[in-house]
C-alpha cells in the first residue's frame, strides 16, 4: 500500500512538474519581457522555481540575510541546490560547459543567463569575468559551486580556486552559502535527494518526487571584498560554508522530523512560500 500510494504521489507531482516546466517554456517565448536583459531572465527563472518548489513540496527556510551584488560561494549536492537558490532571488549561475548539453536542464541554464565556462582553458575566466560584471553591477547575484561537483553532504570539499579568479580581478564582492536537507524520518537525504557519484538523473528524479516533503536550509554567510591571493580567499569561504552547515545540521538535530517553522524576521531568518 505504501509503494502504491508514493507511486501516486510521484506520479501527480512529474505531471505538475511538466505543467510548470511547460508554463515556463510558454512565459519565456511568448512574453519578450522576461528575455529583455540578465535582470528579467533571472526573474523568469525565479519565478518557475518558486513554482517547481511548490509542486515538489520543498519548504525553504533561510538563516542570514541574503547578499546582494556579490558572488555567493556554495557547497553542492543535488540538482536541487539550483532551484532552491534560484528561487530565492534573481540569480546567475556559473556552471561547466557540460551542463549545456543536459536535457532540459542545460536548456533553462542558457536561457536564464547562465555562464558557461571551460575549466580546461585558463584564459576563460577573463571572459567570464567580463559577461559578468554586468550582471553584478546590476544587482544580481551570481553563484559559484565551488567543490567543482555534487556530494552526499557528509563533507564539504576544498573549493576550486579558479573559479574565484573572475571575483578577484573585478574586485567583487564574495559571501558564503551553505545549504542542508531534511527529510521525513525512515526517508534518506544522501540517497534520495543529494544527487553524486554514479547516480543517474531519471530514477533519481522519480523517486525524489515521492517524497512527502523536503525542508531546504540556507545559511547566508557575510560577504567580503575579493582582493589578495584567490587561493586564501577559497580557504577561507570553505571555512565559513563549513560553519554554516554545522549550524544547520545542529538546528536539524534539535527539531523534530516534521518541517520546522521558520522563525521571525527578529532572529534574521525567513521562509518562502512558492
Amino acid at each position: 500500500m505504501t509503494a502504491l500510494f508514493n507511486g501516486l504521489r510521484g506520479t501527480g507531482r512529474l505531471v505538475a512538474l511538466l505543467a510548470v516546466i511547460a508554463r515556463g517554456v510558454a512565459g519565456y517565448g511568448l512574453k519578450s519581457r522576461h528575455r529583455r536583459d540578465a535582470t528579467t531572465k533571472a526573474r523568469w527563472l525565479q519565478v518557475t522555481c518558486a513554482r517547481a518548489l511548490r509542486v515538489l513540496q520543498v519548504r525553504v527556510v533561510e538563516q542570514g540575510r541574503r547578499p546582494q551584488r556579490a558572488l555567493i560561494g556554495a557547497n553542492h549536492l543535488s540538482y536541487l541546490d539550483i532551484l532552491v537558490l534560484a528561487a530565492c532571488c534573481p540569480v546567475v549561475f556559473v556552471a561547466k560547459k557540460e551542463v549545456r548539453r543536459w536535457p532540459l536542464f542545460g536548456w533553462f541554464a542558457e536561457k536564464a543567463g547562465t555562464r558557461f565556462i571551460d575549466r580546461n582553458r585558463r584564459g576563460d575566466v577573463v571572459r567570464i569575468a567580463e559577461e559578468l560584471t554586468p550582471a553584478i553591477d546590476a544587482g544580481l547575484t551570481v553563484v559559484v559551486f565551488l567543490e567543482g561537483t555534487t556530494t552526499a553532504g557528509e563533507t564539504v570539499l576544498p573549493f576550486k580556486s579558479s573559479l574565484l579568479e573572475p571575483a578577484v580581478r573585478a574586485r567583487w564582492r564574495v559571501a558564503p552559502t551553505a545549504l542542508h536537507y531534511r527529510v521525513p524520518a525512515g526517508r534518506s537525504v544522501e540517497e534520495e535527494v543529494c544527487w553524486w557519484g554514479d547516480m543517474t538523473l531519471p530514477p533519481h528524479l522519480l523517486n525524489f518526487t515521492t517524497l512527502p516533503w523536503i525542508e531546504a536550509g540556507i545559511a547566508w554567510g557575510p560577504a567580503e571584498e575579493a582582493v589578495g591571493d584567490r587561493k586564501e580567499l577559497a580557504a577561507r569561504l570553505h571555512r565559513a560554508v563549513v560553519r554554516l552547515k554545522a549550524g544547520l545540521v545542529d538546528r536539524r538535530h534539535r527539531g523534530s522530523s516534521a518541517p520546522a517553522q521558520a522563525s521571525g524576521p527578529s532572529s534574521g531568518a525567513a521562509e518562502i512560500v512558492p
